[in-house]
């Protein structure tokens, strides 16, 4: 499969694109059974709720599975899709890498005790020469507003936002006049199980609280453009894959 001109301009224009029902229903209950078993199980590593919001209360609620790709043979085929690679390369250009100290992940929102994932670029947290960065987002089941959906900033990846815009964590404060003005032009699509959702690394993205009865459990990955090298002796500086 490859995308449309008018889909490659889409994603270069809003910096994100929805491809709907792109996995098989039943790949997705795979996918996801796996994942609830590691999940039930807290199978190492694992990033906790508490973490994330640098609270130290003896409790630990799992936010998100890492490091997916050593897991199992079931992540890794999803993430080696070769359906996947020809849209990669029309955005990337050719032998996109996948990054695995980024994302690479299956991240949940727990019923009732999730967090907000506040306004922000994933990029903050990147080192790379360049920002030809971008992630998949495969949605295991149905996401909506009420269980954590994703929200973007359309052409966010472009805008020259100052440094004051952002918090000291390089969260993008909602506070800021300037910036509630960006925040109120933000867009969503309700997700059905087997949706991918591709977004650039400086896209600004937002997900609330899950306040329903079941967990939203999805799966990311990123990856860099094959001349975006990443900076020596930073986080980024790390093992890949060559697809």
């Amino acid at each position: 499969m490859q995308l449309t001109q008018a889909q490659v301009t889409e994603f270069n224009t809003n910096g994100f694109l929805l491809l709907q029902q792109f996995v098989d229903p039943q790949r997705c209950d795979a996918l996801r059974e796996l994942a609830q078993q590691h999940l039930f199980e807290m199978v190492e590593p694992i990033e906790s709720e508490e973490e994330y919001l640098q609270k130290h209360s003896g409790v630990r609620t799992t936010r998100r599975l890492r490091q997916v790709y050593d897991r199992d043979p079931l992540f890794v085929a999803w993430m080696q899709d070769p359906e996947m690679l020809p849209i990669l390369e029309q955005l990337l250009g050719k032998n996109p890498r996948l990054l695995l100290a980024h994302h690479n992940s299956i991240m949940t929102k727990l019923p009732q005790v999730s967090s907000v994932t506040t306004w922000h670029q994933d990029i903050r947290y990147w080192h790379f020469e360049n920002d030809k960065l971008m992630s998949v987002w495969l949605s295991l089941g149905d996401e909506y507003l009420e269980n954590g959906l994703l929200e973007f900033i359309p052409g966010s990846h472009k805008m020259q936002l100052r440094p004051e815009q952002f918090d000291e964590n390089s969260g993008f404060r909602d506070d800021l006049k300037e910036n509630q003005e960006l925040i109120d032009t933000r867009v969503h699509f309700r997700l059905k199980k087997g949706d991918v959702v591709l977004f650039h690394a400086k896209t600004l993205h937002y997900a609330g609280k899950n306040v329903s009865n079941t967990p939203k459990i999805s799966f990311v990955y990123s990856l860099r453009a094959n001349d975006n090298l990443p900076i020596k002796g930073t986080r980024s500086d790390a093992p890949e894959i060559a697809l």
